[in-house]
């Protein structure tokens, strides 16, 4: 069957999103895992005797995606509110008559689209994950390769003093390291959610919550102790590490967008026929840090979204759970699009050290007064060897001008002061933090992270 799009999608969505993530988040992909809980629904009630082997084994048997048209079944949703109705309506019919009362049994349609929703997250959370496992590998090898290369810091928008490009790369690296542990993490213990009506699984008696368990083992999911209804803290959970990821990979993109500037010029993104303009013949744009960066600046919409929509009233929501669903889709959907574009981006950037150093070089020395104070300080005081340098810093020769300071020339000589220059004397343990990030990913790299395991498909 065709999978129907907007013309909106079909023209805008892909600038945001990646093809196998959002393969993972399709009307398609989401109508399997909604056909896929109502077979693990049928089997658990069957492990525990409560419907015939038989039964069970029918309904998977109709659980198939291509059998149901989900354009039709978004028609016929607006009806009920929810999508699960009428699915469950043209299952049932689907099903020998045998197996009809036992379709559905014992749940409710939150039931079925939480379960459905948490299966998404998981399925796309694959490919999301190898994304962000290329982009940390991209980001670890540029500060490796860059360990000690010298640049300017910048703080508040200005030249501060130096830095290495290594160590810039190594804040990359970790935040996209943490990024990824906390989605693992999170995909890892996406609960399946089944309470029936009100929470109570009273159509399963006291076999209730071996059903559960039963149920989340079909689908691969987690387990939760009680329904989670109105306790809405596994999609909160999913929500944070979305949000921190596109953060992550936000501050990447500005950092390159704002480094790739013409003045500044000290890396350009790769990519023979990419960022060009419709306008002007010259220009090469940062086509993948502006990407990156507006998803990110999407991403905090959407996250409050899902925390404005938690707090929902007695056993089931009236409006709260509903304002859920595409929200966490599309936070997926960017997620996945910002770590595959960082990814690129990061894999192919062109670094310029000489460029580094011209503008390292620029300011005649200024970004090394704090060095040049921090040596004068046990001698004069730290405010009378602050006030000396900053004295110096307002003259047009800033090293001249420090060696015109007979304050200065009593304890420091001229090999003193161009020692105090030198920027890759005041680097303190840039090196070293270098090295820490480094061994931080080897470290994640080398654990058994729970992504590593595949997750186990429901066989219809």
């Amino acid at each position: 069957m065709r999978q129907s799009s907007s013309p909106s999608e079909a023209l805008l969505r892909g600038l945001s999103g990646t093809p196998d993530v959002d393969a993972e988040l399709s009307d398609h992909a989401l109508l399997r895992a909604l056909l896929d809980v109502e077979a693990a629904l049928a089997r658990a009630g069957a492990d525990t005797g409560l419907l015939p082997a038989s039964a069970a084994e029918e309904i998977a048997r109709q659980c198939r995606a291509e059998r149901y048209d989900p354009a039709a079944l978004g028609v016929a949703a607006e009806a009920a509110g929810n999508p699960v109705v009428p699915l469950v309506r043209e299952l049932t019919a689907a099903v020998d008559e045998s197996a009809r009362p036992w379709v559905h049994h014992g749940a409710t349609s939150q039931d079925v689209l939480d379960s459905a929703l948490s299966l998404v997250a998981v399925r796309a959370a694959g490919p999301l994950l190898r994304h962000l496992a290329d982009a940390a590998e991209a980001a670890a090898r540029l500060a490796r390769t860059h360990r000690d290369t010298v640049m300017t810091a910048r703080t508040l928008g200005q030249q501060a003093a130096p830095t290495t490009f290594g160590l810039k790369a190594a804040g990359w690296l970790v935040g996209l390291v943490e990024a990824r542990t906390r989605l693992d993490q999170v995909r890892a213990g996406l609960p399946a959610q089944l309470g029936g009506a009100v929470g109570t699984l009273a159509t399963y008696g006291t076999a209730g919550p071996v059903i559960v368990e039963r149920f989340a083992a079909h689908l691969g999911l987690a387990a939760s102790p009680l329904p989670w209804h109105t306790r809405r803290q596994p999609l909160l959970d999913l929500a944070s590490a979305l949000g921190g990821l596109l953060a992550a990979t936000g501050k990447i993109a500005l950092d390159v967008g704002l480094l790739a500037q013409t003045e500044v010029g000290e890396v350009a993104e790769a990519g023979e026929g990419r960022g060009g303009s419709s306008a002007m013949p010259h220009k090469r744009n940062p086509v993948d840090s502006v990407l990156v960066t507006a998803a990110a600046r999407r991403g905090p919409g959407l996250v409050g979204t899902l925390f404005a929509a938690a707090a929902q009233e007695h056993e089931r929501a009236a409006g709260g759970w509903h304002a859920e669903w595409e929200p966490l889709l599309d936070l997926v959907h960017l997620a996945g699009g910002a770590a595959a574009r960082t990814a690129r981006m990061l894999a192919g950037l062109d670094v310029r050290p000489q460029r580094m150093r011209a503008n390292l070089d620029a300011t005649g020395g200024l970004l090394l007064a704090e060095a040049v104070a921090a040596r004068l300080a046990p001698a004069l005081g730290r405010a009378a060897a602050h006030d000396l340098v900053r004295r110096a810093a307002g003259r047009p020769d800033f090293r001249a001008a420090l060696l015109a300071e007979a304050d200065l020339r009593a304890h420091l000589s001229e090999p003193d002061v161009d020692a105090a220059l030198d920027p890759a004397g005041w680097l303190g343990s840039a090196g070293h933090l270098v090295d820490r990030a480094l061994d931080l990913h080897r470290q994640a790299t080398r654990s058994p992270a729970t992504s590593a395991k595949p997750h186990r498909e429901v066989q219809p």
